[in-house]
C-alpha cells in the first residue's frame, strides 16, 4: 500500500463508509464528512449508479470503493478513480486486481486465521467484520495479541461512543456508518465528525 495511505488511515482513525443507491445523497453526506476534517471515505458500491458518485468525489477526496466482490467492480471503481478497494471478504482475485493496479485493497475477515491468511497475502490492513456481532472490543484484543503486527479496521455497527475502546484496543482505526450519518442533516454530519475526531484527540 501506498505508505500515505496507510499512515492517512491511521491518523484520521475514523473510516466513514456511506452507503446508498443515491448519488446526490452520497455526494451531499461525503461534503459534510469532509466538512468535519475527515479526508477519505469508503462509499459501497450498492447500485451501478454509485460509481457516477466516486467519479465525481475522487477529484478532490480519497475515495474507498467498499463492498465490492468481484474484479468487474474493482476494476470499474478504480477507473472511476477509487484510490483504494474494500471488500467483506477477503478474495484472491482482488488481491491480484490490487498488485496489478497498484491500489490498495482492505479485505474483509472474521477469524484470526483469515486474517493472517490476509496478513501473509501481503494485503497492509485488514477489516475484521462484523466487529460488534463477533465479540466487539474484547474480540479484536484477542485477534491483535498474538498478531500484533496486524492493521485492522474494526468494522460493523460500531456505536460512536464506542470508537475509542476500539482504538486502545489496538485498532488503526475503526469504520463508521449509518451511526454517524444516519437520519442526521448535512450540518449535523459535520458536527458529528468533528465532535467524534475531536473525542480521540
Amino acid at each position: 500500500m501506498n505508505i500515505n495511505l496507510l499512515e492517512k488511515i491511521k491518523q484520521n482513525k475514523i473510516f466513514p463508509i456511506i452507503r446508498s443507491k443515491n448519488p446526490q445523497e452520497i455526494i451531499k453526506t461525503v461534503k459534510a464528512i469532509v466538512n468535519g476534517g475527515l479526508d477519505m471515505v469508503e462509499i459501497t458500491v450498492g447500485d451501478s449508479k454509485v460509481y457516477n458518485a466516486i467519479e465525481e468525489l475522487s477529484k478532490d477526496t480519497i475515495i474507498c470503493a467498499g463492498g465490492i466482490i468481484t474484479s468487474v467492480q474493482a476494476q470499474i471503481a478504480i477507473d472511476c478513480g477509487a484510490k483504494i478497494i474494500s471488500s467483506p471478504i477477503f478474495s484472491k482475485s482482488l488481491v491480484k486486481i490490487s498488485k496489478d493496479r497498484q491500489v490498495p485493497f482492505i479485505a474483509g475477515t472474521t477469524t484470526a486465521n483469515e486474517a493472517y491468511q490476509a496478513w501473509q497475502a501481503r494485503i497492509p490492513i485488514v477489516k475484521i467484520f462484523p466487529a460488534v456481532a463477533l465479540g466487539g472490543v474484547e474480540y479484536i484484543e484477542n485477534i491483535l495479541r498474538p498478531m500484533p503486527f496486524l492493521n485492522v479496521i474494526a468494522q460493523g455497527n460500531v456505536k460512536l461512543n464506542e470508537v475509542k475502546a476500539y482504538i486502545d484496543a489496538g485498532a488503526i482505526a475503526v469504520g463508521v456508518g449509518r451511526n454517524l450519518t444516519a437520519g442526521f442533516s448535512c450540518e449535523e454530519i459535520t458536527q458529528r465528525t468533528r465532535q467524534l475526531l475531536d473525542s480521540l484527540r
